[in-house]
């Protein structure tokens, strides 16, 4: 073996400086790559990317101020927003969207020891994007109002046969915006070039645009491609698409099936109408009773042919959607109310009650117009059970029917119109009326008393609002005779006698004093003042000498005031 004794001189000093040397090296090596790590601590990495923007190898400062200026226009650029072919945009910094820039570049700088860090600082290559600051208040509440524009409230579709035409309108899907998803996919995704695609949450109509397609091929198309024939007896008539539409409508049920429904009523009325045209059906007809030399003769009454209601609407519908487009519908035959024989049993035997009311023959206008009721008046006959309208007999008042302006009464004043004086027709009428013992259906006295009325027992009339009318309650029909000869004026009732009628007369109670007036007026009438009071009349139905029933009449007036004219033209 060798030992220290056997080395040779000079060997130790000579290892002693490789050693050195390989320690300067080292130390060399060091320092350079402590230098490249100091050096990099200050630049981007090579080929780095931020937002798309090229800062490799600049300062942190540089790279900065080239993003900035690279992704600016990008940072202000509104966000769009789209969701079923609709779309909304959104203004970045108002919905509290900004780029960090900082943030984005601050973590490619700085000095580490760590080889993998100085290496991927020197090679390079990496490609990052934006960081970016998000307000999620703000921009909750600029999603909230954008969502406005994108949603979409489900419509319904409908189908009708308007006017004998089908028509489908096709339902509209609805949708609204998931407001916290779409708000994180900005919140992410921002800033970004491409539009973004909201979430939503779609809403289906009940009805679908199949389903209405099925009720117009199945029944809508059918049921308005042309008239349908009706038979009734031995008519056969038309009836068109257009005039059974309104009675058809299409509701559905809760699964969004449509069921055609028809309304029974208006084709009912449809049919009805077509068959009176055609003239397949005739309205019964009562008879009626005319006088000749106040001497009855019976016109008799006829029977009609009627459609069956009950058996309309199923035949029809059917014809609706059947190939031959035919109903048939059986008729009845119709029965008159006032049979002839009827009327022959109840033709007048004889005087029931008269009245008889009286009047100035001087009295111009209102002459005329009493005289010329009374002759419209004159033959009329009430058939048993019914109503007798003293409007209804005369008409409307009017110059060309001979009307002559006349005296009536207006706000408790006396003043001029056509028919005045006709009231005191209607006075003498209700009178007969009441002596047979009618049952009045509408009356009204006059505001004030007229001292040539029985008190109580009075009835004015005016066109066309106010009426006298009452229903024959007795066993026959009334022939009503009127007359208007000199100064009086005549009513009598000609029919079967049922009642033994009296009238009794209350005091005068309620008094009301009346009014001293001066009217300076052209048109001003004098009158001659009467107090106003309440009065009651007791008419008593009697039969064979016993009374069976009572009625009461309670009438009020008010005061006629003392009304001085002061105008030379006043009357």
């Amino acid at each position: 073996m060798t030992d220290v004794f056997d080395q040779q001189p000079g060997q130790p000093r000579r290892q002693r400086g490789a050693i050195a040397a390989i320690v300067g090296a080292l130390v060399l090596l060091v320092g350079a790559y402590v230098g490249v790590a100091a050096y990099t601590s200050g630049r981007m990495p090579s080929d780095t990317k931020v937002g798309g923007v090229q800062v490799g190898g600049m300062a942190p400062a540089a790279a900065r101020t080239a993003v900035e200026a690279a992704v600016k226009e990008r940072g202000d650029t509104p966000v769009t927003l789209t969701a079923g072919g609709k779309s909304a945009t959104i203004v970045p910094a108002e919905a509290g969207l900004a780029i960090d820039l900082d943030a984005s570049i601050g973590d490619l700088t700085g000095f580490s020891l760590n080889p993998a860090k100085v290496i991927g600082h020197l090679t390079g290559g990496d490609s990052r994007g934006l960081k970016t600051r998000v307000d999620e208040t703000k921009l909750k509440a600029s999603v909230t109002q954008a969502s406005k524009a994108l949603t979409v409230a489900p419509k319904e579709g409908a189908i009708s046969v308007t006017g004998g035409k089908v028509a489908v309108v096709a339902p509209v899907k609805g949708q609204s915006v998931v407001l916290d998803r779409t708000v994180d996919l900005i919140a992410t995704s921002w800033p970004r070039s491409t539009p973004i695609v909201a979430p939503v949450t779609a809403s289906t109509p009940k009805v679908s645009a199949e389903e209405l397609q099925r009720v117009k091929t199945e029944f809508a198309d059918k049921a308005m491609s042309g008239p349908i024939a009706v038979k009734a007896g031995d008519k056969t008539f038309e009836i068109s698409a257009a005039t059974l539409a309104p009675a058809i409508s299409f509701p559905a049920d809760a699964q969004g099936k449509i069921t055609p429904k028809f309304d029974d009523k208006v084709i009912i009325a449809a049919v009805t109408e077509a068959a009176d045209r055609a003239k397949a059906t005739a309205k019964a007809k009562d008879a009626t009773v005319t006088f000749v030399n106040n001497q009855p003769t019976v016109v008799p009454s006829r029977t009609g042919v009627a459609l069956d209601p009950t058996k309309i609407e199923g035949p029809v519908t059917a014809a609706l959607t059947s190939p031959e487009r035919a109903a048939i519908i059986p008729v009845t035959v119709s029965q008159p109310e006032f049979t002839t024989e009827r009327a022959r049993a109840t033709l007048p035997k004889g005087m029931i009650s008269t009245f008889t009311t009286y009047f100035n023959p001087n009295g111009g206008g209102r002459v005329t117009n009493i005289r010329l009721a009374a002759k419209t008046l004159n033959g009329t006959y009430v058939p048993p059970g019914g109503t007798f309208s003293l409007n209804g007999v005369l008409g409307q008042r009017t110059p060309a029917k001979g009307y002559a302006i006349g005296g009536t009464i207006n706000n408790g004043r006396l003043s001029q119109n056509y028919g005045g004086g006709i009231s005191q027709v209607s006075t003498t009428t209700f009178n007969a009326a009441f002596f047979a013992g009618m049952k009045f259906v509408e009356y009204m006295p006059h505001g004030f008393y007229i001292s040539r009325y029985p008190e109580g027992r009075e009835a004015t009339v005016s066109w066309p609002d106010l009426d006298m009318s009452w229903v024959n309650t007795t066993d026959g029909g009334v022939y009503i005779r009127a007359s208007a000869v000199g100064g009086e004026v005549t009513v009598s009732f000609y029919g079967v006698k049922k009642w033994d009628i009296t009238a009794n007369k209350g005091p005068r109670r309620n008094l009301i004093p009346f009014k001293k007036l001066t009217d300076p007026s052209p048109k001003c009438i004098t009158q001659t003042p009467t107090p106003g009071f309440d009065v009651t009349v007791t008419r008593t139905f009697k039969q064979a000498g016993k009374t069976v029933k009572t009625e009461t009449f309670n009438t009020h007036y008010i005061p006629e005031d003392d009304v001085n004219c002061t105008h030379p033209d006043s009357k």
